[in-house]
């Protein structure tokens, strides 16, 4: 059992998001609730700041130059040298907000919305084609958070986490389509719930979880959970990313605010763990 470490005791309220970005060899987050954007650099270890308009559900490369973000129900580009939004596409839904999300191999952005009251079902998995058009493809989701393809762009594995599983998905990734759903982990009573994912090169996935105080390695073929990296000090694990020169160092987020106590005098900090794994490069988004 491995255990991660605070490298920015910065007591985010709803810290999440976590990506790398290997042209800069920096690491991507966002504080949903606290409406901020932020760019960790390990190398000095200097975290940068920029205030959103509304909540801020996740945060991608962008290959045409600075990133994409997840405003509200609104996803925008945002280039951080100059400081300025541009909406690129939206949805009508003022009751719901965006979500986790993460591109697929082809550059598609796929990021879920959740309704504000949490209300069950109420929300859907969308994408952002690299054109610019936003369409649901998975309806009737609660929370929507982890999603990762594996190496090949044939599966994809989801997570809305009140079902307390990760599901696997047939991918088309040409066409950018989703098929043939099904359970691929459970998770047992006592762990938490599944939050954010990532993938390592092995092909198994690493999930946070909520109310866990850690980050469970799982072997999405036998539907099993094979390891576990302890989060010293918190116990609302919400994200995690491969990073690092050699995409072996893992990043982990978490949610602060009144859940920062005496017990819990980590939570909201930003984490890193050496699981003795590398993960898979980071996918941009292509429009």
């Amino acid at each position: 059992m491995t255990s991660a470490t605070p490298i920015l005791n910065i007591a985010a309220t709803l810290g999440e998001g976590a990506i790398w970005d290997q042209r800069d060899s920096v690491l991507w987050w966002v504080d949903i609730t606290d409406r901020r954007l932020h760019r960790f650099t390990p190398a000095t270890g200097a975290d940068r700041a920029w205030s959103m308009p509304s909540t801020i559900g996740t945060v991608v490369p962008r290959n045409a130059g600075g990133v994409v973000v997840a405003l509200g129900n609104v996803v925008a580009a945002f280039d951080p040298d100059s400081a300025t939004l541009t909406t690129l596409a939206g949805i009508d839904q003022p009751e719901q907000r965006f979500n986790d999300g993460k591109c697929d191999p082809a550059g598609r952005l796929w990021v879920g919305a959740m309704a504000l009251d949490q209300r069950p079902a109420a929300g859907a998995l969308y994408r952002l084609a690299a054109g610019g058009a936003l369409n649901a493809q998975v309806p009737g989701v609660t929370i929507s958070n982890g999603i990762v393809w594996s190496r090949d762009g044939a599966t994809c594995w989801y997570i809305d986490t009140p079902t307390k599983r990760i599901d696997a998905f047939d991918f088309d990734l040409t066409n950018g389509r989703l098929s043939h759903r099904r359970p691929a982990v459970r998770f047992p009573e006592g762990v938490g719930y599944p939050d954010g994912m990532a993938i390592d090169s092995e092909g198994m996935l690493w999930v946070a979880m909520w109310e866990g105080g850690a980050v469970l390695r799982c072997d999405p073929l036998r539907g099993t959970v094979i390891g576990c990296i302890v989060v010293p000090g918190a116990r609302d694990i919400t994200s995690c990313a491969f990073g690092g020169p050699d995409l072996d160092v893992l990043y982990i987020t978490s949610a602060g605010g009144d859940r920062r106590t005496a017990e819990h005098p980590n939570a909201g900090a930003l984490f890193s763990a050496r699981p003795g794994v590398r993960g898979l490069a980071t996918h941009a988004y292509a429009g």
